[in-house]
């Protein structure tokens, strides 16, 4: 075998036919991969390092990433300091009721921004937008007051109310996503389902719904996710009896203190520990969902 083609051999080897099927390409390729994935997995390596640290270990200098011996009391004081099994039930209710309500009534208003023509339909749109540019903070004092008018303050429905009539925690935004959705889907679907003899609502539940399992799986998620981490509203409108794990956490302390026998220090390492308890559950929904949801952002225009 001649030189040149020992020459050429390798550099199809290294450099690939193509840009990215050379070995220097997948290498550049994982390298940036592995960074990235470092860049978001530290923090959470580093929290469950630190909440089996003890006091000793987390003032230690020299131990970082592995404590010598694993202190299963910091999960503890976390658990009975967040009261999680009613913190728990709260946000679960809260999250997942929410993430429903604004699904059915994101995903119609998004339908009827898409497919229908009527009067003011474009003002109507640039309001929504409007209200999604507005920060949240500006609107609170009215809110307050019309909640505490309706009788819903401190309770689970001054959350749940606005979401079920398509408003709600980032409510605009998930109109907008279904309504760039729907508009992606051809007219000669609805023309043909029109000759069958579907109306309207037989229409949209039995043609557009099906087609729009990717930008519900998208709204879902980001609405249980955002309804969990949620604590400006749920702190000022739900009450003590309905408090969430988010809002728990900064309470932890006086929790710990009140409950019967505790004398214990809440460090870094049982904020840790907190921490932990609030994110796992909803890093196993993703976990369980990433597939769907990856695809739901490709098919949405999220990417764009």
């Amino acid at each position: 075998m001649s030189a040149r083609r020992i020459a050429l051999g390798l550099k199809h080897v290294l450099f690939g036919r193509s840009e990215r099927s050379g070995l220097l390409a997948r290498l550049l390729l994982y390298l940036v991969l592995l960074d990235v994935a470092l860049l978001y997995l530290t923090p959470i390596l580093y929290m469950i390092s630190t909440m089996f640290k003890n006091s000793t270990d987390l003032l230690d200098p020299t131990v970082r990433w592995i404590p010598r011996a694993l202190e299963w009391e910091n999960l503890r004081m976390a658990w009975e300091g967040l009261r999680f099994p009613k913190t728990f039930a709260n946000t679960i209710v809260l999250a997942g009721a929410g993430a429903v309500f604004q699904v059915v009534s994101c995903s119609i208003a998004g339908y009827a921004f898409a497919r229908f023509k009527f009067p003011g339909r474009h003002l109507l749109f640039g309001l929504l937008i409007f209200s999604f540019l507005i920060p949240p903070q500006t609107v609170m004092v009215p809110l307050f007051a019309l909640m505490k008018e309706s009788g819903l303050l401190n309770t689970k429905w001054a959350i749940l109310g606005p979401d079920l009539f398509g408003h709600g925690i980032r409510g605009s935004l998930f109109v907008i996503i279904f309504r760039q959705f729907f508009r992606t889907l051809p007219f000669e679907l609805e023309d043909a389902a029109r000759i069958d003899g579907a109306g309207p609502f037989k229409l949209f539940l039995k043609v557009m719904v099906p087609l729009a399992v990717p930008a519900i799986v998208v709204v879902f998620i980001f609405s249980f996710i955002w309804h969990w981490n949620e604590t400006y509203l749920t702190g000022m409108m739900v009450g003590a009896d309905n408090m969430t794990l988010s809002n728990s956490l900064f309470k932890m302390t006086e929790v710990l203190k009140q409950l019967a026998g505790r004398t214990a220090e809440v460090n870094e390492t049982v904020k840790m520990a907190a921490s932990f308890l609030i994110i796992f559950p909803p890093l196993i929904l993703y976990a369980i969902t990433q597939r769907w949801f990856i695809e739901g952002v490709e098919r949405t225009g999220l990417v764009d």
